[in-house]
């Protein structure tokens, strides 16, 4: 993970770059790490703001993530100023390649909502049991990814270490939440071509339903370019040229994952998310061809 050469003591405490090579393979930009925190941190307080106001109470995994995120973000920015210090590059691995299980986790539960408003007709699974399913895998992923981290680090430690079991579990757990949103998106799938067959569709193709939706889709492209990025990145080893790139990380982690959060301030499910009860409103009836649909 770190080319450790000379004392261990120079990974510790705040040390000036002296030509030595970083955990990193490079100096973090101090600028990215700023942005990234005041972005992070601004859709975190949104968010708190939001679920509060509208006690869509679920909605809190997303503030969860934001603050994750931050964390890491903060960390990276820590590495700027301190680019040996060990504690700042630890806690940004741990922080930044978790902190989207929070982000699908909400993804799940909307999709779940869905499928509540509507009827159970419109999946093959069960609400609840939707959610047990998907919330589940996240938190295997999360074990996995972490268990993974964990093994990294304490064999970073050591200059002899070897640090691919734990790269290689780490991998494991992206891949496994790759897997999952994979099955994710065939659920959703088949949730919409339920809907067009019960004659809803035209629901979801304007007003605050097709917006939501539309959030929805562009944060699951988003976590599915990020977890695809960390997966190749990460099998290419600690000093594979994606990681050893900045630039990759920031457009292909940074971005991706601000997107994938910051989509859902601007089309927050407790403003957009009708209840069953107003699915039977003239404004959500009119828009479908079929309004003798049994809504379960």
């Amino acid at each position: 993970m770190s080319n450790q050469t000379g004392s261990d003591d120079l990974y510790v405490g705040c040390k000036a770059y002296n030509g030595t090579d970083t955990s990193y393979g490079y100096i973090p930009s101090g600028a990215a790490g700023s942005a990234f925190c005041v972005l992070f941190g601004v859709s975190m307080v949104a968010h708190i703001v939001q679920f509060c106001w509208k006690r869509t109470w679920w909605c809190s995994v997303f503030a969860v993530g934001c603050f994750v995120e931050l964390l890491g973000w903060a960390a990276r920015k820590w590495s700027a100023d301190c680019p040996y210090n060990s504690t700042a590059f630890l806690i940004q691995i741990s922080t930044l390649i978790i902190a989207p299980v929070f982000f699908t986790a909400g993804i799940y539960i909307l999709l779940g909502r869905y499928i509540q408003i509507f009827g159970k007709e419109t999946s093959f699974l069960t609400p609840k049991l939707y959610l047990w399913i998907f919330c589940t895998c996240d938190v295997i992923s999360l074990v996995i990814q972490a268990a993974g981290g964990g093994i990294a680090s304490s064999e970073s430690d050591d200059p002899n270490g070897n640090t691919d079991p734990g790269t290689n579990t780490m991998v494991a757990g992206i891949v496994f939440q790759l897997i999952s949103i994979s099955v994710f998106v065939y659920c959703g799938t088949d949730f919409f071509l339920r809907i067009k067959r019960f004659g809803q569709l035209k629901m979801f193709t304007r007003g605050p339903l097709a917006a939501l939706t539309s959030a929805m889709i562009l944060s699951v492209v988003c976590i599915y370019i990020r977890s695809i990025y960390r997966t190749i990145e990460l099998a290419q080893g600690w000093t594979g040229y994606l990681i050893t790139h900045e630039s990759y990380f920031i457009g292909l982690d940074g971005v991706m994952m601000i997107i994938a959060v910051g989509v859902f301030n601007v089309c927050h499910p407790g403003w957009l998310l009708p209840s069953k009860a107003e699915i039977s409103l003239p404004q959500y009836q009119k828009t479908s061809t079929n309004s003798d649909v049994e809504m379960g």
